[in-house]
């Protein structure tokens, strides 16, 4: 009798799958998501090749009341950086030597620009306010502006156009420039939109919008109303009709909030109902340059959740930190915020949680942000001011290059840490949703669980310890008994002095072979 042979060729295979560097995806279904972009991305960033955890915040100066916006002035001899908070305003260009340079106003959510050399405020609530330098002082004082009817109280938003400065009239659709060119202050002449905008509502803003990447003569001035209209001009003249021509009025998503506009790169991003959206994409105007910034509607289902809940509250913002090459925008949600944010050369998105912000600033090319009685600078250190940053990432699904059913055995998040972390890792198949505690991860039931303690607060973390090899990729295989057609990574740290890096996961799995 021949004896049956004994087929001994392997089952396990391998596949590596890269970290999810397409950012968060919350517009594709899970079963069509790409198998690099993530379904939560909270506290990492997407890079080329990595992601890698966000850094901290520490104190920068306490100044006892809730901080609502911070302001930068730059002049030629030294910059100038304001906080404004409880009716008052501060000089806070050194956090050592704070110096209050005006109190009694009635709200401290203020719109502004530098104007040659002044910085102009406006609430529509108190007189405009401006700031200059007066005899090498620091000095905040009253603006003269007159007009017929005007109420300079009523001003709410100002910008800079074609070197004539132009204000918004609050619950109005008027619009007031000055009557010259170069005049800091002066009188100012109403320019009504009321027959323009079909739809009503008010204006919100107005921004320069250029054709060709930089500030000229080419440059349009966009008049955007509470409902949506934007009225596109040429020229620099609104009192010369052979100068001042209406190129058309347009219609997009109606914007959120007085800060909705950021201008990036010749172009303006809008805080709108339905996502963040650059207005060369969003208008059809012949001869607009197409946005060279990379924003996408990945996380569009996010932001219509997030404005149809929290569109009128205050502390939406925009702002552009090139330092680390991403566009972060402040969201209220609930009685705390967080932060929608994109790598403008990639367009990848995740979210900054934990983070009390109601305004940002930049100040000498660094972050900041306003809290309840301080100000903080942001992208400092490995904590949010001594407490652990929790980063949780879950990959989108991944048949892991077979449609088979197969058994995951062993994984691998190839990583990299300057010291020791703790990390929680393990794979959801097939759309489940499981949120495993932490001990359950390493089979250890005396081991504490996810979150239930301070694991940078102990000298030596609990948990799947991540040993470091001198800035070196860290490889570690660890056990993961699961089985299914699809997986999902799930990536959980919680460090208060570590900057980790995660680049890809390895997978070995055996592979089920005619299976129905």
């Amino acid at each position: 009798m021949l004896q049956q042979q004994i087929n001994r060729r392997t089952k396990s295979q391998n596949y590596t799958l890269s970290a999810p560097i397409g950012g968060l995806n919350v517009r594709d279904s899970l079963d069509t998501m790409p198998e690099t972009d993530a379904i939560v991305m909270d506290n990492y960033l997407p890079q080329d090749t990595k992601i890698i955890l966000r850094k901290g915040y520490v104190p920068y100066v306490k100044l006892g009341e809730k901080i609502e916006t911070l302001l930068t002035y730059n002049s030629a001899e030294k910059k100038y950086f304001l906080a404004c908070g409880g009716g008052k305003i501060w000089d806070i260009s050194s956090s050592v030597e704070v110096t209050q340079l005006k109190d009694k106003l009635s709200i401290s959510d203020w719109q502004y620009c530098q104007f040659k050399d002044r910085l102009i405020m406006v609430n529509g609530a108190d007189k405009p306010q401006v700031f200059y330098i007066k005899d090498n002082e620091p000095v905040v004082e009253d603006a003269e502006f007159e007009g017929e009817g005007l109420l300079t109280n009523k001003l709410i938003n100002v910008a800079t156009i074609k070197q004539r400065l132009f204000f918004v009239e609050k619950g109005s659709l008027k619009a007031w420039y000055g009557d010259e060119v170069g005049n800091i202050q002066g009188t100012l002449i109403k320019f009504d939109l009321s027959t323009i905008m079909r739809q009503g509502g008010y204006l919100m803003s107005i921004c320069s919008w250029t054709q060709d990447g930089g500030h000229g003569i080419d440059d349009l001035t966009a008049f955007i109303s509470s409902e949506g209209e934007v009225a596109i001009y040429s020229g620099s003249d609104p009192s010369n009709i052979d100068d001042w021509n209406l190129r058309g009025v347009y219609r997009m998503s109606k914007p959120v909030g007085y800060h909705c506009a950021m201008q990036y790169q010749g172009d303006i991003v809008i805080i709108s109902e339905d996502g963040y959206i650059p207005l060369s994409k969003a208008l059809s105007l012949d001869k607009a340059n197409a946005s060279q910034i990379a924003f996408s509607d990945k996380i569009r289902g996010l932001v219509l959740n997030r404005t149809l809940h929290g569109k009128y509250k205050r502390g939406w913002q925009s702002i552009i930190y090139g330092r680390m090459g991403y566009a972060l925008f402040n969201v209220p949600v609930a009685e705390q915020y967080e932060q929608h944010v994109v790598n403008v050369n990639s367009g990848a998105w995740c979210r900054f949680t934990n983070i009390r912000s109601h305004c940002w600033g930049l100040f000498q090319d660094r972050l900041y942000f306003g809290s309840d009685k301080s100000v903080f600078l942001f992208d400092e250190g490995y904590s949010d001011n001594t407490i652990p940053i929790c980063g949780v990432v879950e990959q989108a699904y991944s048949n892991l290059g077979s449609a088979n059913l197969k058994k995951i055995q062993l994984i691998n998040p190839r990583t990299k840490a300057s010291t020791r972390f703790a990390l929680v890792v393990y794979t959801n198949m097939d759309f489940e949703e499981r949120n495993l505690a932490y001990a359950e991860n390493i089979n250890h039931a005396t081991l504490s669980k996810w979150n239930h303690l301070k694991w940078s607060s102990l000298k030596n973390p609990i948990g799947t310890k991540w040993a470091t090899l001198k800035g070196k990729i860290q490889s570690q295989w660890i056990a993961n008994s699961a089985t299914g057609f699809k997986a999902s990574v799930v990536f959980k740290t919680k460090t208060r002095g570590n900057l980790i890096e995660w680049y890809d996961t390895g997978f070995r799995y055996e592979q089920g072979n005619s299976i129905l």
